[in-house]
């Protein structure tokens, strides 16, 4: 079977790159890290997103946060690069944000993308936490799809509850005020909220359930075509059970719920080969 090849960006200050390598790795693609200046640069080896299906930005502080979070390297990839993933969408590949990614997608335009694949100018924001302070701990997602409604959760039961932890101090999704309740309905109606923060019973709970104040509990959407995904929690961490805080002493199980994440989307971009 030819190769499921995904480029997993980075600058300085990415982390959890070595996390997100692994994850694919593991669900059976071909991973690569990818340092901005291969794309854009004179960096060796020189690297093109033509051979990749899937453009992965993991999470992190990428250029310390300056300005806020994530804008400092879309403004690098819009200047340079945008051309380019524009090209790999329409190719039928796949865009997925994870934290500062999600970040970093807001502000180039491409999420919640209610009007256009790209927008001028942001149509949300990820705002600092209500708790004005770094939240790191594990968060509870409640799956809102379809099984098989999105290639980045086709591997998920609708009403799921996946344990993944979250760690940020600007994740609270919020709206212009004056376009709030309609971004919030065309998003409803497109399908495009994929997770929820809930509470252990599964029910929208706000805080300390809801990290960061995010409007209707939103942990993670796509755009209105459903081939760009981001989420402030890191599925990458849990892709081993051994790494899930709740996991009970003596319980048999193999992997954690990230997993199912990186699986759908393998699924996904395999089945176009």
């Amino acid at each position: 079977m030819e190769l499921v090849r995904a480029c997993i960006l980075r600058i300085e200050g990415t982390n959890c790159e070595d996390e997100t390598f692994s994850a694919f790795k593991n669900a059976g693609m071909h991973p690569e890290l990818v340092h901005l200046k291969q794309l854009t640069g004179d960096a060796e080896p020189r690297r093109s997103l033509e051979d990749y299906d899937c453009l992965m930005i993991p999470g992190g502080f990428s250029s310390g946060d300056y300005v806020r979070a994530g804008a400092i390297f879309a403004a690098r990839i819009k200047s340079k690069l945008m051309n380019d993933v524009i090209d790999l969408l329409e190719r039928g590949g796949l865009i997925v944000g994870i934290c500062n990614g999600f970040q970093v997608l807001v502000e180039l335009g491409l999420l919640p993308g209610l009007d256009d694949l790209v927008t001028d100018e942001p149509q949300m924001a990820l705002h600092t936490n209500d708790s004005n302070r770094f939240e790191c701990r594990l968060t509870l997602l409640r799956h809102e799809l379809e099984e098989g409604e999105s290639p980045f959760t086709s591997r998920i039961e609708k009403g799921a509850i996946l344990r993944i932890p979250s760690a940020h101090a600007e994740g609270k999704i919020v709206f212009p005020e004056e376009f709030q309740d309609e971004y919030l309905e065309k998003m409803r109606e497109n399908r495009q909220i994929v997770f929820r923060y809930v509470n252990p019973d599964g029910e929208r709970g706000g805080y300390p359930w809801n990290p960061n104040g995010s409007i209707e509990d939103i942990a993670g959407i796509t755009n209105q075509r459903g081939d760009v995904f981001g989420m402030m929690p890191h599925p990458e961490r849990v892709f081993h059970a051994y790494n899930d805080p709740m996991r009970k002493r003596g319980e048999i199980k193999a992997y954690g719920d990230g997993k199912a994440i990186f699986d759908s989307i393998f699924e996904y971009l395999s089945s176009r080969k």
